[in-house]
């Protein structure tokens, strides 16, 4: 059945080209955004209150730590393709339900196991709020144009929000109970939940095929144990315990693959891999999150460790680069708007982070502005490769399947920030413990918070020469990991030319204006889905 071009649009989709209507929902599109990004990192400065009140075990600390951030990469997968079903703005505010139910009871926990249960759920609602946000940017922007701009807020607001949550965590705790670093959660949930219904589009495909529930697991079984081992790494070693899990996951990952390819509706569709410029995107992107939390590792520890700055000076001084961050996606959006050659533009990108790898090659143990000038132009330079190739990924999407592409694209960036951190960690650890001397103890030739933590139990020159030589210690480590980081992302620039030459946003052949996006409640084209035949069942 074909839709009438004259026929008036669907209640809830958007009408006509974007304009102020969508920017408003963009905008409002931007809170959960941030506040996912924020909660990765807002615990790093209440940890030792937390830990004074709930007084949890080791463990348990490191689940409140861990359990959002796994949680969150196993679920992306299955909440993108949920949300191309049941609808990209249910799937949001029921999300924000989540989100903001589970961060009241996380505000007020009053044990361990409460906290982790709390922080888990948070972890389900931000891998509905993550794929949801980005397809339903890619839905109300049909415009090349425009969708290029907004998907550059986009990458913004998601780099901001890391650095942000954890200056916010700092100034909270400092005036108030740990809790209430959840609290802040709760007016902006309140708000989109308030204003979602009115501003934003519904839309889904509207012939999904059955959902594939063997591949939920499949899916979650792939990627939390080479996140978990990838994270472990750089700290632990690589232990058979670390590399077994990486290997499992990896097993399973073929596992997955089999089954999309093999399932008559599988959650993720292979076709995605044939739009024109999807896979070199992927890939690229999950490069760019190699480099940026690469650096991260070592930024983060020598602010603090090296330079003796507080968590919240530490922080505070961590904002700065996000100033480059701020204009990079847009500057690098009007280049390709007016001509450029989004090749050289993403392999200028790889090449300005390169340049900020470099500069943290050239730090010593006092290097405070070296530093940050190498932090921001390290992340002003992934995250023009972040927005330009989202932007590529998205527009090489059909519009029914937008919630499993950006799915895609965040679990990559996933994959590839543990895998940064793991090898580079990799890297500057094993340089530390070359240039430590090996008479310092033993939790001294680990690590560098445990050469300070034996420094503060010895004698005034004692303590000041083992600080000293293990601040040098790691120094030579960060040289070390930063040169391979600039190798890896000069590399990446010089084959982003080739593996993008000729590659253009090409937008899909059934592509619809806004106005006329089928919804359930909207009869499709006479053309099939993507990849499913026109009697598939719809669920």
């Amino acid at each position: 059945m074909t839709t009438n071009p004259t026929s008036p649009p669907a209640p809830d989709t958007p009408r006509g080209p974007a304009g102020r209507r969508e920017w408003t929902a963009l905008g409002v599109l931007m809170l959960p955004l941030l506040l996912v990004s924020m909660d990765v990192s807002v615990l790093y400065f209440a940890v030792p209150a937390l830990s004074a009140d709930l007084e949890p075990s080791g463990t348990q600390l490191l689940w409140i730590f861990d359990i959002y951030a796994f949680v969150l990469a196993g679920l992306l997968m299955t909440m993108g393709s949920l949300g191309d079903r049941v609808g990209r703005r249910r799937l949001l505010l029921i999300g924000a339900a989540a989100f903001g139910a589970a961060s009241l009871v996380a505000a007020y926990a009053n044990s361990a196991e409460t906290l982790i249960a709390a922080r888990a759920v948070l972890g389900v609602g931000g891998a509905t709020l993550m794929p949801s946000t980005m397809a339903l940017t890619r839905t109300m922007f049909t415009d090349p144009g425009r969708r290029a701009k907004a998907i550059g807020i986009w990458s913004g607001v998601m780099a901001g929000g890391v650095a942000l949550g954890s200056v916010l965590s700092g100034v909270l705790v400092e005036h108030f109970w740990w809790g209430s670093v959840f609290l802040v959660n709760l007016p902006a949930m309140a708000l989109l939940l308030l204003l979602g219904p009115l501003l934003l589009p519904e839309s889904r495909n509207p012939a999904p095929g059955r959902f594939d529930l063997l591949s939920v697991p499949l899916s979650m079984a792939a990627v939390l144990p080479v996140i978990y081992g990838l994270k472990e790494i750089p700290s632990e070693g690589w232990n058979v315990r670390y590399v077994l899990s990486v290997t499992v996951g990896l097993l399973f990952a073929a596992l997955f693959v089999h089954r999309q390819r093999t399932a008559a509706s599988p959650l993720v569709s292979p076709a995605l891999f044939r739009g024109h410029g999807f896979t070199p995107a992927l890939v690229l992107n999950l490069v760019a999150a190699f480099g940026m939390l690469g650096s991260v590792y070592f930024t983060t520890q020598y602010l603090q460790s090296v330079l003796g700055k507080s968590s919240l000076e530490a922080a505070l001084w961590g904002l700065l680069p996000s100033v480059l961050v701020g204009v990079a996606a847009p500057v690098t959006t009007l280049l390709v708007r007016r001509g450029a050659n989004r090749a050289h533009v993403v392999s200028g990108g790889f090449a300005t982070a390169a340049c900020g790898y470099a500069l943290l090659a050239l730090a010593g143990t006092d290097s405070l502005w070296l530093v940050l000038a190498g932090a921001g132009i390290l992340a002003a330079g992934i995250v023009a490769v972040f927005a330009q190739m989202t932007d590529l990924a998205l527009g090489a999407t059909p519009v029914e399947r937008a919630g499993s592409a950006s799915s895609l694209l965040e679990t990559g960036q996933e994959f590839g920030g543990a895998l940064g951190m793991a090898t580079l960690g990799s890297i500057g650890t094993a340089l530390y413990h070359r240039e430590i001397p090996a008479t310092a103890p033993a939790p001294a030739r680990e690590t560098l918070g445990g050469a300070l933590a034996v420094a503060d139990q010895l004698p005034g020159p004692a303590a000041e020469s083992l600080r000293t030589a293990a601040r040098a210690a790691f120094t030579t480590g960060m040289q070390g990991a930063a040169t391979a980081g600039a190798v890896v992302l000069l590399t990446a620039a010089v084959l982003t030319v080739g593996a993008l030459r000729g590659v253009r946003v090409r937008e899909p052949a059934h592509e619809q204006p806004a106005h006329e996006q089928p919804t359930c409640d909207q009869p499709a084209r006479d053309q099939p889905s993507h990849d499913q035949p026109a009697a598939t069942t719809p669920s």
